[in-house]
């Protein structure tokens, strides 16, 4: 069996499909993730968080 892996979404993507990979890894709807990083969007920390994870996580094949 091989290993989940995190993705950024190709299909459930709003912006860059990060909230929609994350989503789809830990099996939740993606809708809750994006509230969440609406909640944290509001620091500068979350802003960040966003931006790295963006650049950092590859896009699905």
């Amino acid at each position: 069996m091989e290993p989940k892996r995190l993705y950024k979404s190709r299909t459930n993507r709003v912006l860059c499909g990060v909230c929609g990979g994350i989503g789809e890894y830990l099996n939740i709807d993606p809708t809750i993730i994006r509230l969440l990083f609406v909640l944290l969007g509001c620091t500068v920390t979350g802003l960040i968080a966003y931006l790295v994870a963006a650049i950092i996580i590859p896009e699905q094949m």
